[in-house]
């Protein structure tokens, strides 16, 4: 094989050159028009952007009950740093588990920085989801859900949740239906989401 032959194998030829950097993109019908109910991709990425540059932001902590005391201290861990760094938490009530680390982190750097938001009352809360919001300034519950089975109040709390944060942070499992609804809700709102899976 000559040298002549292996530059042209290789492309080192100068029209083998040219011919690499042109790049031609076919174009038809469907590529060319946009539908008139196509999401506006530029504008979603510009208000993420925008949100994850804030100096303070509305951050929803939600997630599973079941958890073990590792995960919990790493949530009460980034509720803690996520206050100190001048954003406002936003959860539910919960006696353990994700909300209950949430709750505990927020109140250790500043509790005029969380907003807990219940299913119904307070009243129909545990004892001891009670006890835990005692001292908590920011507390807003729904009596006119008081007849609501406790899942679909908790289904129309994570909703309220999403409409009132920035970015929301999720933990749950594949199997956590409710969870995934929530990340979903979240997704149609624009939101900038987290989600951390446990399984």
């Amino acid at each position: 094989m000559t040298d002549s032959d292996m530059d042209i194998i290789l492309g080192s030829d100068d029209k083998n050159d040219d011919a690499q950097k042109s790049i031609v993109v076919p174009i038809d019908d469907e590529m060319d028009t946009v539908k008139s109910d196509a999401p506006n991709t530029v504008d979603e990425l510009a208000m993420e952007l925008a949100t994850i540059k804030q100096s303070a932001k509305k951050i929803a902590i939600i997630g599973s009950r079941n958890l073990p005391i590792t995960h919990q201290q790493m949530i009460e861990t980034l509720a803690t740093a996520l206050v100190m760094q001048g954003n406002t938490i936003i959860t539910s009530g919960g006696s353990s588990g994700t909300n209950a680390a949430a709750i505990r982190g927020a109140m250790k750097a500043n509790p005029e920085k969380l907003c807990v938001i219940l299913p119904q009352t307070i009243g129909q809360q545990p004892s001891d989801v009670q006890d835990q919001l005692i001292g908590v300034p920011n507390i807003i519950e729904h009596a006119d859900r008081a007849m609501m089975t406790l899942a679909d109040a908790s289904r129309v709390c994570n909703r309220e949740i999403i409409d009132e944060c920035n970015q929301l942070i999720c933990f749950l499992s594949h199997t956590s239906k409710t969870l995934h609804n929530a990340v979903q809700y979240a997704e149609e709102g624009h939101k900038v989401i987290t989600v951390f899976y446990l399984d």
